[in-house]
């Protein structure tokens, strides 16, 4: 701002050593300014199974003018350049793969599009809520990944295409009904985000496989809607929701699973 000042007065008044000294100077501070480091701690859960020690949260600082704008650039910068032992998950870094979801001062999220804070107070990066940690921050998703495969997320017919060897074809508007849950990328945030998981991770399927399973129950093309109903009817797999939308507050797609699931309660039968 100074130099920008500056700059303007020098048409309005004759230069000056005096002057020119003034500018040069105002030149300088601006190229401190511009290169002193900005400092961010970040706490990060560590825990190591090969280690008897309990997990704890590990501090690390680094200058975020040498990393990228993103939580993830953060982490890499960690491990590459301090600490090569911390273990986390990512792919893509384009917000597809769902691979980095960890939970980022107190809200699930993907790293790859979490910004990182401007604030100076220290970021906390922890492993999804309430799952078995392997490592630092990846967690086990066996059970996440058995469920979404229990409601058969595929396209299941009872009678052949209606021209052999083609594909089954929709209007626009029996296409548009899949919006809002083919674009889910299973990152688990949603599930993981969600009290009634926490508590019934066993027995309730959770947003993330309801939501498929509404996506299949939707589609035109699909033959088994009758059963899929059927399947997921069950007072822990489907009504252990209890519409309080943490899911649809921390999906990173912008999706609302609740929405789905509500769906998929209205067509059942009414006893």
């Amino acid at each position: 701002m100074a130099t920008k000042i500056l700059k303007r007065a020098v048409h309005r008044v004759p230069s000056s050593p005096a002057f020119q000294l003034a500018l040069v100077r105002a030149h300088a501070s601006e190229a401190q300014a511009r290169d002193a480091p900005t400092l961010k701690t970040f706490q990060i859960y560590r825990w190591n199974p090969e280690s008897p020690s309990k997990p704890e949260l590990k501090d690390y600082e680094i200058n975020l003018r040498e990393c990228g704008p993103m939580v993830l650039d953060a982490l890499i910068k960690i491990k590459n350049d301090i600490d090569p032992s911390l273990t986390f998950r990512r792919s893509c870094r384009e917000g597809i793969c769902g691979s980095c979801a960890m939970n980022i001062d107190g809200r699930n999220g993907l790293a790859c599009l979490t910004k990182i804070p401007s604030e100076r107070a220290a970021t906390t990066v922890t492993p999804l809520p309430h799952m078995f940690v392997i490592k630092d921050l990846v967690v086990d998703m066996t059970n996440f990944y058995n469920q979404y495969k229990s409601i058969e997320p595929w396209l299941k017919r009872k009678s052949p295409p209606p021209v052999p060897g083609k594909e089954i074809l929709q209007s626009k508007k029996e296409r548009e009904k899949l919006d809002g849950m083919y674009e889910c990328i299973l990152c688990a945030c949603c599930s993981t985000s969600c009290p009634s998981y926490w508590w019934n991770p066993e027995s309730y399927l959770g947003p993330a496989a309801l939501l498929h399973a509404n996506r299949w129950i939707s589609d035109s093309r699909d033959e088994y809607t009758k059963e899929r109903l059927e399947a997921v009817n069950d007072e822990f797999k489907l009504y252990r929701c209890h519409t309080i939308l943490n899911c649809a507050r921390a999906c990173p797609k912008g999706l609302n699973p609740g929405k789905q699931i509500s769906h998929i309660k209205s067509l059942q039968p009414k006893v």
